[in-house]
């Protein structure tokens, strides 16, 4: 019996084993793109991709995913992203902004068109000195369930641990910790996927000046759903359904009447004033139920003053009650608990009866000791 309950908790490693594998398995068996020549991607005797720092520029890019060969994501793209210079990309969710990220970190190959850095393809070079030149941080940082120094990698002293995939930290901790992560790495190119979304206004300023003075002197490429955090970008890129309907800096966009991003940005600032009114309303509505629950509270406490011996000896009788009550809500389970009680039982007698049994075997076999 002993044996077994140590047995028992692995069954649970197992399963999670088998689920994870058939997802692994799904996935090695699927067919290879004959349009992608894995010895060609990771060959080592590709273009160095040390210290350049050109422009990014998509020509007439098309792209469709695998899985969904009849909706494609992105229709003759065309833009560039200057060396040392921000570009921001907008539009939509679905338009194809994380897709174009998704194509120059080579994670997937277009389907016609080119990407080129600094007049070169993008596939002469050699793909993991291209990744290890970029800074990525997502809208959802994945993090090792390490220490925050692990994940950041810095000579200071902090030796938190994240959890599983950061389950220890909030959002907005979790993406400063990848935006340090990627600034350490000092990258050649940096790529921002919606990186303050999980902040809070104050923090997304703070964090919004430190990104703004990280990204001189380097290829950026933004892509932001919160429209003020790229006033300041270089060049902002409009996407709908695939391809490019506006581009501009803030100032120009701003400047075409009835132009989809200047209604995206009166519908976020009407939205943010609907904001300011709702947390006005419910800061008046706390400060309103914190004086009722202060008067609440004196109230019962001069009453607990004036209460009598008979009432002080009825706590024993209710706290009985309130116990009865509960077991009365569970009572559609109790052949689950009495089970439950039954088998914590045996296990916890296990120990004692092997014990016993062990002494009465030594006292059998040898009944001179």
């Amino acid at each position: 019996m002993g044996v077994f309950s140590y047995i028992i908790p692995f069954f649970q490693s197992f399963s999670e084993a088998r689920g994870a594998a058939a997802s692994v398995f799904r996935l090695i068996d699927e067919e290879n793109n004959v349009d992608v020549n894995e010895t060609e991607v990771w060959k080592e005797d590709t273009e160095s991709i040390y210290n350049i720092n050109g422009d990014i520029e998509f020509d007439n890019v098309n792209f469709i995913y695998p899985s969904r060969k009849d909706a494609p994501v992105l229709r003759n793209l065309s833009l560039i992203a200057r060396a040392d210079q921000t570009t921001a990309l907008v539009g939509s969710s679905g338009c194809g902004k994380s897709t174009c990220l998704s194509l120059f970190l080579r994670y997937y190959e277009s389907s016609s068109g080119q990407i080129t850095i600094d007049g070169r393809l993008i596939t002469d070079y050699n793909v993991q000195q291209l990744r290890q030149n970029i800074g990525v941080v997502s809208q959802e940082p994945i993090l090792f369930d390490i220490s925050i120094y692990e994940n950041i990698r810095l000579d200071k002293k902090y030796e938190t641990i994240v959890g599983e995939r950061g389950i220890q930290l909030s959002g907005g901790e979790k993406q400063r910790i990848a935006l340090s992560h990627a600034f350490v790495k000092q990258p050649t190119f940096l790529l921002l996927d919606e990186a303050t979304s999980a902040l809070d206004n104050i923090s997304e300023k703070i964090v919004q000046e430190a990104l703004d003075r990280a990204c001189k002197d380097r290829t950026t490429i933004v892509i932001a759903h919160r429209l003020t955090t790229i006033q300041n970008a270089h060049q902002i890129y409009v996407l709908d359904n695939g391809s490019v309907i506006e581009q501009g800096t803030h100032g120009t966009l701003m400047a075409k009447e009835g132009g989809k991003y200047q209604s995206m940005v009166k519908c976020q600032q009407m939205g943010r004033t609907d904001d300011d009114k709702i947390d006005i309303m419910s800061m008046q509505k706390r400060t309103e139920d914190d004086e009722k629950s202060i008067i609440e509270r004196t109230r019962f406490l001069s009453d607990c003053q004036t209460v009598d011996a008979n009432k002080q000896s009825s706590k024993p009788f209710k706290q009985r009650f309130v116990s009865l009550r509960l077991l009365s809500m569970n009572s559609r389970k109790w052949i689950t608990i009495l089970i439950g009680c039954i088998a914590c039982l045996l296990n916890g007698a296990a120990q004692p009866m092997f014990a016993l049994l062990l002494a009465k075997i030594v006292d059998v076999s040898d009944p001179l000791v």
